[in-house]
């Protein structure tokens, strides 16, 4: 590709990336494809021979996009913001196109100059002390830009460590390095970035996580007594990471307790990590959150996340440039120059050597919207996400979960933590918004915040509006599982209290079934069995009479025997099947208002027992009635009588 054609395709590549912002909100926020999605779509190969363009800008929209998930979509509440603007992206074109490696002042002195400058214009616009501003009289401070705040925590750790190992050395000349390393113990809080973590792990050192306040805030006394703990049992505290503006919920450290109650460990290092609620600094009515910055030894913001600048471009400042570029010096004779003691070499400040020309971009952005417009950007995506707040607290179903001081919003619905995992789970899975979780105070909740550089009311009402509606479905699905697992509950309980009921009512009738009484029940009875006598005659035996009580198997039974109200008789016949036997039974009648009465056929139950042809007992109508057998009054698949 020579000039001629670079003016071309240059010209349409600006084309598609005006076009791709403009009509960016017709796509869907997050790509709905699996891992591995674009390995099946692209050669095992690169290609052997050069391809023509337009194909290559083909599969950008055929194969590239589709897998993209779109940072700057007015959908997009994610995370914090991902800066961009034209004149960043401008910028950016020009450093790729001049193409320098800035690593020290002779390598590229604009490069390195206009870095130290444009660092020094951020820094007073934050409001951060004079000491650590590189161009001030008599400062030993100054500014930087990195990659990442994780790469601004894990160059100050070290620096610290290094600091730390030194003093220790002139106290204890004869110990190993390694053994000293051993007692070093740096502090956060469990609200701080997971990048403290990963530092510590680089660096060798230990970490102590401390639990913050109901507000998710480190306080001072939390963070003494644990480093008086420490020192109790022999180990070093000479690191300390304070945030403002937590990933979490935006919460702040009370950077000025802390920084004063460390005056007590003056070898002991504080930064204070702004990633996202540092740029917010620049406005006035913000720069209360910065109070206590005094007593810092580092900070760090990154424009890239919410001063319109695109990635990377993480700023740190330090108040001893000494003090940090000791830690990481090294100089072969073919990176040095006859300026190293006058000017400043960026090598020294951060991990890797080559650098590219990042001030291009930022001074691009400051120039462009002035500090004025930057400050009504901020304000504008504040007041957005107010706005979301107040509808979260109007609808009751809802609730805040952090103090919205800033673009981040915490919210959940009133429940457990399984119905807000399901409600985004939900949400994101639709493609209509995208949202990431968080857990403040060991809860769940959603992260809602105003990313987009043209965020509109309109997309702040619509972002409700999805969440309500697929609030609302949950909700009644729910209400409806509920109501079945209710239901399914009952049902179990009512057969059991069925079963239970029949068992005492079948153990106590006169309580549970009330037509027994109504029946009045008679309180004698007597049975009559026969079997057969040494001379093969039938000898007939009559049960005891117990006047008062009742006797029966169970209420069933006893109620076939009783007499109706009207003195008519109960002649059923029943057949125990289990026994092999048949039983005819004939209700008793009342007795005479004259006298008593005797057992007789007429007057008392009586039941005859003969041999059956198969040598077993059957019951039989009593002497002197019929001898035709009575029909059989119980089913054959039935074992109880009826």
């Amino acid at each position: 590709m020579d000039s001629k054609e670079f003016r071309r395709r240059g010209t349409e590549m600006v084309e598609y990336i005006c076009n791709y912002l403009e009509t960016l909100e017709q796509r869907r926020v997050t790509p709905c494809v699996e891992p591995g999605y674009l390995k099946h779509q692209l050669p095992d190969e690169a290609p052997e021979e050069p391809e023509p363009w337009e194909k290559i800008m083909q599969d950008v929209e055929d194969k590239i996009m589709p897998g993209v998930t779109h940072w700057q979509h007015p959908r997009f509440h994610a995370y914090f913001p991902s800066g961009n603007s034209f004149p960043s992206i401008l910028g950016d074109m020009l450093s790729d196109g001049i193409g320098c490696i800035g690593f020290s002042w002779a390598a590229s002195p604009a490069c390195t100059e206009l870095e130290t400058i444009v660092l020094d214009w951020l820094g007073k616009a934050i409001g951060l002390p004079d000491s650590f501003l590189a161009l001030k009289p008599g400062s030993r401070g100054g500014g930087v830009i990195q990659t990442s705040a994780s790469e601004c925590v894990l160059v100050t750790m070290l620096a610290a460590r290094a600091q730390a190992i030194k003093y220790l050395k002139q106290q204890h000349p004869f110990v190993e390095e390694g053994h000293l390393l051993s007692k070093l113990m740096a502090y956060c809080s469990k609200e701080a970035h997971s990048c403290v973590e990963k530092a510590a792990m680089i660096s060798f050192v230990k970490l102590r996580i401390l639990e913050p306040d109901e507000k998710c805030c480190l306080r001072a006394d939390t963070l003494i007594k644990a480093m008086e703990e420490d020192e109790q049992q022999g180990l070093i505290p000479f690191f300390v990471s304070t945030t403002l503006g937590t990933t979490g919920s935006c919460a702040f450290d009370d950077l000025a307790e802390i920084g004063e109650a460390l005056q007590r460990f003056p070898s002991v290092w504080l930064h204070v990590d702004a990633a996202y609620a540092g740029n917010a600094f620049i406005c006035p009515e913000l720069k209360y959150l910065l109070k206590g910055i005094q007593y810092a030894d580092s900070f760090n913001t990154n424009p890239n996340k919410w001063l319109l600048t695109n990635f990377d471009c993480s700023t740190l400042w330090v108040r001893d440039r000494i003090r940090l570029t000791s830690a990481l010096v090294v100089d072969p004779l073919y990176l040095q120059h006859g300026y190293t003691d006058s000017a400043i070499d960026y090598r020294h400040w951060g991990v890797p050597l080559s650098r590219r020309f990042r001030s291009l971009k930022l001074w691009f952005v400051l120039r462009s919207y002035g500090i004025s417009g930057l400050q009504a950007y901020i304000r504008h995506h504040i007041e957005l996400a107010k706005r979301f707040e107040a509808l979260v607290l109007k609808d009751s179903r809802f609730e805040v979960c952090n103090e919205v001081r800033l673009g981040l919003v915490c919210f959940r619905l009133k429940g457990t933590d399984r119905i807000n995992e399901k409600l985004l789970s939900s949400i994101n899975a639709s493609g209509k918004l995208h949202m990431v979780p968080a857990s403040v105070n060991d809860t769940y909740v959603i992260r809602f915040c105003a990313v987009a550089q043209n965020a509109k009311v309109e997309d702040i009402d619509y972002a409700w509006d999805v969440i309500t509606d697929f609030a609302s479905e949950i909700l009644e699905k729910e209400q409806a599982d509920e109501v079945s697992e209710i239901v399914d509950r009952r049902k179990t309980h009512t057969l059991a209290q069925k079963r239970s009921f029949f068992v005492r009512m079948v153990s106590d009738p006169k309580i549970y079934n009330p037509a027994i009484n109504k029946a009045q029940t008679p309180h004698r009875m007597s049975t009559e069995l026969t079997s057969p006598g040494h001379d093969g005659t039938v000898v007939k035996v009559q049960s005891p009479k117990t006047p008062g009580s009742a006797t029966w198997i169970s209420w069933p039974l006893a109620f076939l025997f009783a007499s109706a109200d009207d003195g008519t008789k109960n002649d059923v016949t029943l057949r125990f099947r289990h026994l092999d036997t048949m039983m005819r039974l004939s209700a008793s009648r009342r007795n005479s208002a004259t006298g008593g009465s005797s057992p007789s056929p007429e007057a008392e139950n009586g039941i005859t027992l003969l041999k059956s042809p198969k040598k077993s007992p059957i019951l039989m109508r009593k002497r002197g009635s019929s001898p035709n057998p009575p029909p059989t009054a119980v089913g054959a698949n039935n074992g109880s009588a009826k």
